[in-house]
């Protein structure tokens, strides 16, 4: 009997993002807040003798090696000297590349499940490593929950778990280039220098979380280049603010932009008032990843 293992992953959303310097690796350091929510891609994975075969729900995804689906088990099958093979089919539920880190999760749930077929007893650790590899995000994407994050993103501290929030998330038919926005001249860096590793505004955005406080603790610095390229999206964090969201942002490079709010009544009024936008009514979760 082939042996099966079906994983959601799920989608995160940045409810804090300032960027500082650019590092000597290409890449800048940023301050971040992570948090997971219910929108969840579904794999389903069967062993297989030999070749890594993955079929999608979206017909316009490629599926071929660049997927970071097929990426993350190539690597496995590189680093491990693994001869196994599989077949994975994605179940898309997460807009592509939305700022919802869909693909890193992807990846993510891809390292974690092909772990456990393959038996390969690969620590947290050492799939962390490998996640790195293939994007910045990856290794939050094995984790989940309320995570600040440092470095390029990678280094990660738990944080105080939100109580069960709702929130209304907005996906623009555009798409955005991150290289772009990185490199516009209207990206105003965070120039402080860290003190015990954080800047005193990321400090004061951690308390004011801790405090409950989410007009304070929601921020985007990348919300600016963007909204000049796409002015559409700041009318849209406006319109949530004017739904009755208690803070409204922008996750990750965009497009998509999300609200807080107090209540799924709130969230879905909000969705409602926002309508012909394509929208997501979500909540607040602690896991990445979660077998189904």
């Amino acid at each position: 009997m082939t042996n099966t293992l079906t994983l959601r992953s799920h989608a995160k959303i940045n409810l804090y993002l300032d960027v500082l310097d650019r590092r000597p690796d290409g890449f800048h350091n940023i301050e971040t807040v992570f948090q997971t929510v219910s929108l969840a891609d579904e794999l389903t994975l069967a062993e297989a003798p030999s070749g890594v075969t993955l079929t999608c729900s979206r017909p316009d995804l490629d599926c071929g090696p660049a997927n970071l689906v097929c990426r993350a088990a190539a690597l496995l099958l590189a680093r491990t000297g693994c001869a196994r093979g599989a077949r994975i089919h994605l179940e898309k539920n997460i807009p592509v590349a939305a700022g919802l880190a869909g693909g890193s999760g992807n990846a993510a749930a891809a390292l974690d499940a092909l772990n456990t077929l393959w038996k390969l007893e690969l620590t947290p650790a050492q799939l962390q490593a490998l996640g790195l590899e293939l994007g910045s995000d990856v290794p939050y994407c094995l984790v989940g929950g309320t995570q600040g994050a440092t470095g390029r993103g990678e280094q990660l501290f738990p944080l105080p778990p939100v109580p069960e929030t709702w929130c209304v998330l907005v996906h623009p038919p555009i798409q955005v280039s991150t290289a772009a926005v990185y490199n516009s001249p209207r990206l105003l860096r965070n120039t402080e220098q860290p003190s015990a590793g954080r800047t005193r505004t990321f400090q004061r955005a951690l308390d004011a979380l801790r405090a409950g406080d989410w007009a304070q603790a929601v921020f985007n610095r990348m919300e600016s280049p963007v909204f000049e390229l796409h002015p559409g999206l700041e009318t849209l964090k406006c319109r949530l603010r004017e739904t009755g969201c208690v803070a409204a942002a922008m996750s990750g490079s965009g497009p998509t932009v999300f609200g807080i709010c107090t209540s799924r009544e709130r969230a879905e009024r909000a969705a409602e008032a926002l309508a012909p936008h394509a929208t997501s009514v979500v909540k607040t979760v602690d896991s990445a990843l979660c077998s189904v």
